[in-house]
C-alpha cells in the first residue's frame, strides 16, 4: 500500500522550529543506545532546564491512563507536584539501575542529600522492550544514564534510538518520537508546548495514521501474528510547556495526551502502561526553604483550551514521528520489527 509522500501535520496549530519538545526553551534531550545482537535497548533523558533540577524543581503532574508499568517516582510527583531529577526513560528491568544512577548523580552534585537536606526522588519511566532486547541481561548501567545526560541537546534524534531502540508499536518498529505546537497568545504572550513519546503499544489492525485506518489494510496484506493476541504494549508521554501552570493545571494538561493517543488507535489495553507527565518551565521552586518562592500569575483555567489542543495534537504527531523515523531492527532470538516505511 502507498503511504503519504511526507509526514502528515496534525491539527491547525503551527509546529515550533524543530517540531520537538526542545522548542520549549531550556528543555534538552539526550540518548544512549545499545545495539549489539541480542542487546537492543537504551536510555533517553529529558532535562527540564540547564541547571540542577534538585535545587530548582519544576512544577509537574502525572496521569496514569492504564497502570501496567514499573516506573519509579510517580507517587511523590503526584503528591508534591514537583520534579527533582531529569526525566529518564528506559526498559522495564533497567528502572532500578537508572534510578540509582540518578540518586548517585544528585549526591555527587549535592553532597548533603539525605544528610541534612531532602532525599532525592528519582523519576524513571519504562516500557518493555523484551521482544527485541534480551531484557534479562540488565545491560543498562549508571554510565549509560550519564552518557545520555551528557549528550542532551536541542536536536532530538527520533525512532530506533535511546530508550526507543527495542520498542514496538502496532506490530511495527516503534521508538522515540517528538513534536511541538505554538499556542496563540493568551494574556499577552504566545506559548509553546512540546511532547516526547516512548511508543511501544498497539496492534497493527488498530493503527490510524492522521485519521486514515491504514492498519487494517496493512494487516490484510501480511501475516500479522499480533492481530489475535492481547495488546501488551505501553507508552510514556512527556509534555513540556513554557505556559505558567500549577500542578493541578498540569494534571489536566497531561490528561489530554490521552486524546492524541486514542486517535492513533490505542484502546489503553489491559496489559498496557499508558502514562503522561506534564511539566512547566515557566518557573522553578527552590529546594532550599530559605530561598524565596516564585511569585507568578498562573494562566487562567478558561484559557487552557488551546494548550489542551496542542497536547492532543502534539502527542498524536509524536507517535507518528516515532513510527515514521524508526528503522527496522533485528534483535533477541532473531526477532525482527520492520519499520513502517519498509512496508
Amino acid at each position: 500500500m502507498t503511504l503519504p509522500a511526507s509526514i502528515p501535520h496534525i491539527g491547525a496549530l503551527a509546529a515550533g522550529a524543530r517540531n520537538a519538545i526542545t522548542d520549549v526553551a531550556g528543555v534538552t534531550v539526550g540518548h544512549c543506545t545499545l545495539a549489539d545482537g541480542d542487546l537492543q535497548t537504551g536510555v533517553t533523558v529529558v532535562r527540564p532546564h540547564a541547571g540542577d533540577p534538585f535545587r530548582d524543581r519544576v512544577p509537574a503532574a502525572a496521569v496514569v491512563l492504564n497502570g501496567f508499568g514499573k516506573s519509579t517516582g510517580l507517587v511523590q510527583l503526584q503528591e508534591l507536584g514537583l520534579i527533582d531529577t531529569p526525566i529518564a526513560l528506559t526498559n522495564t528491568f533497567s528502572v532500578p539501575a537508572v534510578a540509582m544512577a540518578q540518586i548517585r548523580q544528585c549526591i555527587t552534585t549535592n553532597p548533603r542529600t539525605g544528610r541534612g537536606i531532602d532525599t532525592v526522588n528519582p523519576l524513571v519511566l519504562e516500557c518493555n522492550d523484551g521482544y527485541l532486547n534480551d531484557i534479562q541481561r540488565m545491560a543498562i548501567t549508571e554510565q549509560h544514564y550519564l552518557q545520555a545526560l551528557a549528550s542532551a541537546g536541542e536536536a532530538v534524534e527520533q525512532g530506533s534510538v535511546g530508550a526507543g531502540r527495542g520498542m514496538s508499536s502496532f506490530g511495527l518498529k516503534g521508538g522515540i518520537g517528538t513534536a511541538s505546537r505554538r499556542v496563540p497568545a493568551r494574556q499577552g504572550r504566545e506559548h509553546t508546548l512540546g511532547v516526547l513519546v516512548q511508543a511501544n503499544f498497539g496492534k497493527l489492525p488498530q493503527l490510524v495514521l492522521a485519521g486514515d485506518p491504514i492498519g487494517a489494510r496493512l494487516a490484510a496484506q501480511q501475516a500479522d501474528t499480533t492481530a489475535d493476541g492481547p495488546e501488551k504494549g505501553s507508552i510514556i508521554m512527556l509534555i513540556a510547556t513554557d505556559a505558567p501552570l500549577d500542578a493541578r493545571q498540569l494534571r489536566r494538561l497531561a490528561l489530554r495526551a490521552g486524546a492524541g493517543l486514542a486517535r492513533t488507535g490505542s484502546v489503553f489495553g489491559h496489559g498496557s502502561g499508558d502514562i503522561a507527565v506534564a511539566f512547566s518551565t515557566a518557573y522553578t521552586v527552590p529546594q532550599d526553604p530559605l530561598r524565596p518562592m516564585p511569585a507568578l500569575a498562573m494562566l487562567h483555567d478558561a484559557l487552557l483550551d488551546d494548550l489542551f489542543q496542542a497536547a492532543a495534537d502534539s502527542t498524536e504527531q509524536a507517535i507518528i514521528h516515532a513510527l515514521w523515523h524508526a528503522t527496522s531492527v533485528t534483535g533477541r532470538a532473531g526477532h525482527r520489527r520492520r519499520a513502517l516505511l519498509s512496508e
